[in-house]
């Protein structure tokens, strides 16, 4: 952050959260016409410049946030904090060095760049003196607190009096979760202190404590907990404390016992981040609503396609309630209650301008899903006939290894993610059963891809079963060839390479030794495609980015998946192969976990500027770091390494691209790997599998022509280490670009998290369009439904074939509702949330979510926005209570002051002994109502009698009654 002064001091965040602050993204920064007034008045006052050549202005002046908007901050705020005015009194500061000549290099650095930029005209700079911290400021802040210089020379060791806790691990599915904890507390006077990660978990943490009958007193911070210790009534103190700190592991002290959330629930602290960064499971990126904006077309189960017009507040029954307005043809409005978001998807069409709008109250919605439903049920006919054909084919099961195996595993130098693990369980299984193996693991790049395919490759060579790999391009051969080296250099395993940078004759040897069998593993470019190349026993090959390859070079692949197991690797896979994984023809496995302590690239999407490119350049150098800049040119690629090197002397430029002697290539790309060049100018030969932790900004000239997969996969060239890395796409102007180019752009730079290849391959398929499946019959169904909504007709048609079955055209979906009104507000406040699009976002995300999901978006709302208002807390415990009528087959739960009704689908899963228990026991206060509803007479005056009667009656119709 250094010394930008860039928070709202009202913005009220706790000391909890300083190590999560981040400039505030662009696309979240509240533009409303207040802020737009206040800009427009500050610019004026501060700059003479023409405002129509001033892109900033225009964007800002439309309600649109720029990008770079926090160096405007001091425009819209009549006062702007620093990082110093959030810590508290009593903190201590810790500096790694000498910070006098940190602060005068940074110094330096902000007046050369201001200087050097002062002059632009589309985008002037505001004084440094507005947005940087004076030196005077800096030394004067530093100078208020504790602070300690740190001597690593001198450093010393002090041994502590403390012993490990036993093991206090929850059991989730146990009746009573916490015994563990109950009985190790039993007895023990010293008091206890639960740790939790941050403000949400402590919530979380006090709840599940509390249902284990421990009631705890908050403690404001350690510190406080410490100082009642020590002082004079520590006897008064109460025996369980709960506070928020930055502590991994518990232990037990002399004085007291320390437990954090850790113990509790058996993960690291870094495994409890990576899932709040977590991407969505496949079903929920695809139909999500967290791009929706206003007059963009979202699909009804019930009601058909509509277009989204915002939220809107109700009162029904003395409750606020919000609801999602739609708007249908003859402009008809249907409001959808917040709680029922997940019988709303986006419609996702190659054309959303195309998109159907429906009439309500008439069958036109009901046919349009009646004929989706037949032509996916055919559909679904052809994909299992092809399904069952490779089911019927018996394929060499691989021997497992065992301990070999384990061995080659444990010499991992990095620890697996969960979800690396499961898809290298999942891989695994699939080679040692007698099924044909074709499983497409998607994983973002730089996520662990290539340790799946290397265990796989060691399970096959143990098997005595050759390994082809598959790759787009010479430079990923000779990285894969490296890595596989360095992977099985302690193993008695041949590994060889193919590609362009290989003469004839080393290739003719290499063809030479795999037909005799003795290389293990063959790695290289589409010649290993080549009719010369004869395997002497091909078992197992892997290919990365199928979609990379040639038509001919697909049909023999084609041939090769009826013959061996086919391992596939992508980080964006292409809406075919997007299809086929989510149809159950191809088996899917992705890995959606960041590495831990990877961070997010910041992404910025900005019109081709030398200035830009000088600073974005000289800023990583700086550093120390090395920089791609993607120039997809040959005829001009010298003249532009050229003009870098004459801009920026301290660049040491090297070229790269395909029509390069080999020798020559290999050379400049073997001294940029050792950092003797730290610019490489580059064609797109780069994009596959370069791996060069220390380059960490990468520059795309001309962004607007490359493929969403492509910018995607050279924008994974960077962040490959725990540094914080940029991408620059720079465009001609606006209107120089198609606009399916300005889509792409739009969707690569919202989609900045880790993780997002999955999500980016669906929006490539929405942006192309979803093409064919099997046939071109399926594309005029899917622009009537919606992608989405098609892909479930087709699920549900391959379950019901699989079955036996033959769906019912008339009701081809049959969503649960799970209704539960306890009439109350169940709201988002706006107050409490004031941005629409995030309180929708929260309002889907908390819709679709399961318990432990649930769990954790509260943690994400606590620590994001504060504690919560009631109304949101009614909407959790609705929720949860949903949560529980659901596996029931209880469609609806409506109680209020007098009692209330529980609605009862018709396949439910209540025993009707239950029910009849229920009735005979309190016939006064239980009625059956024909055959699916129970009305109920009680006196609930409020929320929470209302919410304890339901969750009471609920684990009643869920327990069998004793015979």
């Amino acid at each position: 952050i250094e010394s930008l002064r860039t928070f709202d001091p009202e913005s009220q965040r706790t000391v909890a959260q300083i190590d999560e602050l981040r400039l505030l993204p662009a696309k979240e920064f509240p533009l409303d016409d207040g802020a737009i007034s206040r800009f427009r008045r500050g610019w004026h006052e501060r700059f003479e410049h023409d405002v129509r050549r001033c892109n900033v202005y225009q964007d800002v002046s439309s309600g649109l946030p720029p990008g770079g908007i926090e160096y405007y901050l001091p425009l819209f705020f009549d006062e702007l904090a620093s990082l110093f005015d959030y810590l508290p009194d009593g903190a201590v500061q810790v500096a790694a060095g000498p910070l006098a000549p940190a602060v005068a290099h940074l110094r330096e650095e902000i007046d050369g760049r201001f200087e050097a930029l002062r002059h632009d005209v589309t985008r002037p700079l505001l004084d440094p003196a507005e947005l940087w911290l004076r030196d005077e400021e800096w030394f004067a802040a530093l100078k208020r607190r504790p602070l300690i210089e740190l001597n690593p020379e001198r450093a010393a060791q002090h041994r502590f009096a403390s012993e490990p806790l036993p093991d206090l691990e929850v059991e989730p599915r146990a009746r009573n979760p916490a015994r563990k904890l109950t009985a190790f507390l039993d007895g023990r006077v010293k008091p206890v202190l639960f740790v939790a990660e941050s403000a949400g978990r402590r919530e979380v943490l006090d709840e599940f404590l509390t249902r284990a009958g421990i009631r705890t007193e908050h403690s404001a911070d350690f510190q406080r907990f410490l100082t009642a210790l020590d002082a004079a009534d520590a006897p008064q103190i109460s025996n369980y404390q709960l506070t928020v700190g930055a502590v991994d592991r518990g232990t037990l002290l002399p004085e007291f016992d320390l437990i954090t959330e850790f113990e509790l629930f058996d993960t690291r602290p870094e495994d409890r981040r990576a899932t709040r960064t977590r991407v969505m499971d496949p079903d929920q990126i695809i139909r999500n609503l967290t791009e929706l904006s206003i007059g963009a077309p979202v699909v009804h189960i019930d009601h058909g396609v509509g277009r989204y017009r915002g939220l809107t507040t109700l009162e029904i029954d003395g409750a606020k309630n919000e609801f999602l307005t739609l708007v249908y043809a003859d402009d008809a409005t249907l409001y959808v209650p917040v709680t029922s978001l997940h019988l709303i998807g986006r419609y996702s069409g190659a054309d959303e301008s195309l998109a159907p709008l429906h009439r309500l109250g008439t069958d036109q919605w009901d046919k349009a899903k009646r004929k989706a439903a037949e032509r996916a049920h055919d559909a679904a006919a052809e994909l299992l006939n092809i399904y069952a054909q490779r089911e019927s084919r018996k394929a060499f099961a691989f021997t497992d290894p065992g301990a070999d195996y384990a061995r080659f595993a444990a010499q991992f130098d990095f620890e697996a993610t969960p979800d690396q693990e499961r898809a290298i369980d999942e891989t695994v299984a699939d080679l040692c059963s007698d099924k044909p193996t074709d499983r497409l693991v998607c994983g973002d790049v730089g996520f662990g891809k290539t340790e799946v395919a290397m265990r796989a490759a060691f399970v096959a060579v143990q098997s005595n079963r050759q390994v082809a790999v598959l790759v787009p391009t010479t430079l990923l051969a000779q990285q894969h060839y490296e890595t596989f080296r360095d992977r099985f250099a302690d193993w008695p395993v041949n590994i060889e390479v193919v590609s362009r940078l290989r003469s004839e004759a080393e290739i003719k040897k290499v063809a030479e030794k795999l037909r005799a069998g003795t290389i293990d593993i063959l790695i290289g470019t589409h010649r290993l495609l080549n009719p010369s190349m004869h395997f002497d026993e091909l078992g197992l090959v892997i290919i990365d980015e199928e979609h990379r390859f040639g038509v001919r070079q697909k049909e023999r692949l084609k041939a090769l998946r009826a013959e061996v197991d086919i391992l596939t690797l992508t980080a964006t896979p292409i809406p075919r192969t997007l299809n086929m994984a989510m149809t159950g023809m191809r088996d899917l496995s992705i890995i959606a976990t960041p590495p831990a302590r990877r961070l997010s690239i910041n992404t910025f999407v900005q019109e081709h500027s030398p200035h830009l490119v000088r600073e974005a350049i000289q800023r990583e150098l700086a550093r120390g770091g090395q920089v791609f800049y993607v120039h997809n040119e040959v005829k001009s690629i010298d003249r532009v390494a050229a003009e870098l090197a004459d801009r920026i002397p301290e660049a040491r430029v090297g070229v790269g691209h395909g029509q390069m002697h080999k020798p020559e290539l290999a050379r400049v790309m073997s001294e940029f790997t050792h950092r003797q060049l730290n610019v490489l100018v580059c064609t797109t030969i780069i994009e596959n599998g370069i791996d060069v932790p220390n380059a960490n900004t990468i520059i795309i000239d001309r962004a607007d022509k490359f493929g969403l997969a492509q910018l995607h996969q050279l924008r994974g060239r960077v962040g490959r280490s725990s540094r914080q890395a940029y991408a620059y796409l720079l465009t001609p102007h606006t209107s120089a670009m198609t606009a399916d180019a300005k889509k792409r752009l739009e969707a690569i730079e919202a989609a900045g998290e880790l993780g997002v290849g999955f999500t980016l391959a669906t929006h490539d398929l929405e942006i192309r369009g979803a093409g064919e499946l099997l046939g071109e019959e399926q594309s005029g169904q899917i622009e009537a439904v919606g992608y989405s909504l098609y892909m479930e007709l087709l699920e549900r048609a391959v379950a019901a074939i699989r079955e036996g079955k033959t769906p019912d055209f008339d009701q081809p979906l049959l969503p649960a509702h799970h209704e539960v009104n306890l009439h109350a507000a169940t709201i988002i406040p706006d107050d409490y949330l004031p941005d629409v699009h995030t309180r929708l976002i929260f309002y889907k995300r908390i819709s679709a979510a399961d318990g432990d999901q649930l769990d954790e978006l509260k943690v994400e709302m606590i620590d994001r926005f504060g504690p919560f208002p009631e109304p949101l807390g009614r909407l959790f415990a609705v929720t949860a209570l949903k949560l529980k009528a659901a596996p029931l087959g209880i469609d609806r739960i409506d109680l209020h002051d007098g009692g209330g009704k529980l609605e009862f689908r018709a396949d439910t899963r209540v025993d009707p002994m239950a029910l009849v228990t229920l009735v005979q026991t309190e016939p006064q206060r239980y009625r059956l109502d024909g055959g699916s509803m129970l009305r109920i007479t009680a006196d609930l005056d409020t929320f929470a009698q209302r919410l304890a009667f339901a969750e009471e009656l609920l684990q009643s119709l869920a327990t069998p009654p004793k015979p």
